[in-house]
């Protein structure tokens, strides 16, 4: 009688188990099928220029990604931090803005966000170079862990919206690690299916990183570009998206390679 009665718990557990996730799914699909809420798109509106330029199939597209952004994603805050739809937004915004034209799924491998409200300092053993680790209390403002979570310093986030035209968005920076890590290395080089573009690619940013190592790569790369080609990558990422004009004036050949990859041309949201 007693196993029986341990057995009618386990059960009840079970059915609440299962009827919480079917919950969960039809509040998931009830609120995809009512839409991009209008707040949020007043928000897009007021803090993107870019979003405005989108056209319809790209808007209804990114609308979409973002909404399931919002809803799939791990939110989590840091520090007893209060997370708000408007970062929600925000950060997946920027997020989905960076694989806009990329393959449904760009994103997927991210199932956690967590948001501080300002720097974040690392402790304990930690590397943020490949190869080399330290013990060392390290501020940063954000990270993309392969397999694991994004973390974004809110305050630096905001910043970032607010000054578009500095050429740098942490977000923009992080997600760009993301798009990086889609082919399970972190080396620079996005999936790129044709070989001779592969080729071109590897050639083009070669070239580039290092004369952004050597000190003669003009203005818009900011100097870390040269930690690796990883952040290479990542920082190029920013100037596509952020300083599209200047980028393309130093360095065409390299903004040629990021449009082909993007399919974007932000340049035409800084003529507009």
């Amino acid at each position: 009688m007693v196993a029986s009665g341990c057995d009618s718990d386990l059960d009840a557990g079970d059915a609440g188990t299962v009827w919480k996730r079917s919950r969960r799914r039809r509040e998931r699909q009830e609120r995809l099928d009512a839409g991009f809420p209008d707040d949020w798109r007043s928000l897009c509106e007021q803090r993107f220029r870019w979003y405005r330029t989108l056209d319809a199939e790209q808007l209804t597209r990114f609308e979409r990604r973002v909404l399931e952004m919002v809803l799939d994603v791990s939110w989590e805050p840091a520090r007893d931090f209060e997370i708000t739809d408007e970062m929600r937004v925000t950060i997946a915004s920027l997020a989905q803005l960076v694989v806009l034209e990329l393959p449904e799924g760009a994103l997927g491998r991210v199932h956690a966000v967590i948001v501080h409200p300002t720097t974040i300092v690392m402790e304990g053993e930690h590397s943020q170079v490949d190869g080399v680790v330290s013990d060392e209390p390290t501020e940063i403002l954000g990270e993309a862990v392969d397999g694991g979570p994004i973390l974004l310093a809110w305050d630096e986030v905001v910043d970032d919206v607010r000054h578009p035209r500095r050429g740098r968005n942490v977000v923009i920076h992080e997600f760009a690690h993301v798009v990086d890590m889609l082919d399970g290395v972190v080396d620079g080089t996005p999936p790129i299916t044709d070989p001779d573009a592969a080729q071109r690619w590897i050639r083009v940013c070669t070239e580039i990183f290092e004369q952004v190592v050597e000190g003669r790569a003009g203005h818009v790369l900011d100097p870390y570009a040269g930690v690796n080609p990883g952040e290479f990558f990542a920082v190029a990422t920013e100037a596509f998206f952020c300083d599209p004009l200047g980028l393309h004036r130093e360095h065409p050949d390299l903004f040629a390679e990021f449009l082909a990859v993007y399919g974007l041309d932000p340049r035409a949201w800084v003529v507009r």
